[in-house]
């Protein structure tokens, strides 16, 4: 039974190194720095990053990482967690641009005076002396 046991975490571990996501650096603009053994170490060009390194991008810097099935992520400028997270969030759909063109003469905008309570309630004490109310 021991031997069953040990065989089944043996063969887990195997398995966990066979499917881990690893990434290897295509571009580094800036201070972009990997955590190893309690220190930061800088990430260069053709690094290999575990899915689980955890790395650290400057104010002003990028990474660009390649994954196995050589999809291209860009982790942008003052980010921080593990690899496989940060790639995750840069795979999502963002929109950037600007508007082409305006057109304000199709909405018409109307304004009228709008009553408020206070204002209500002032038009209807307007005959009547406030401080001569007994309390």
């Amino acid at each position: 039974m021991k031997r069953f046991i040990i065989l089944a975490v043996f063969v887990c571990v195997i398995v966990s190194f066979a499917f881990a996501e690893s990434f290897t650096v295509q571009n580094v603009t800036g201070r972009v720095e990997r955590e190893s053994a309690g220190q930061r170490v800088a990430v260069k060009t053709g690094d290999t990053l575990d899915g689980e390194t955890v790395i650290y991008t400057g104010v002003g810097a990028s990474v660009v990482l390649k994954d196995k099935g050589d999809k291209t992520f860009t982790v942008p400028a003052a980010r921080n967690g593990k690899v496989t997270e940060l790639a995750k969030a840069a795979s999502g759909v963002r929109v950037s641009g600007s508007v082409a063109r305006t057109d304000t003469g199709v909405v018409s905008r109307t304004t009228a005076q709008v009553s408020t309570a206070s204002a209500r309630a002032s038009d209807a004490a307007k005959d009547e002396e406030i401080a001569d109310e007994e309390q």
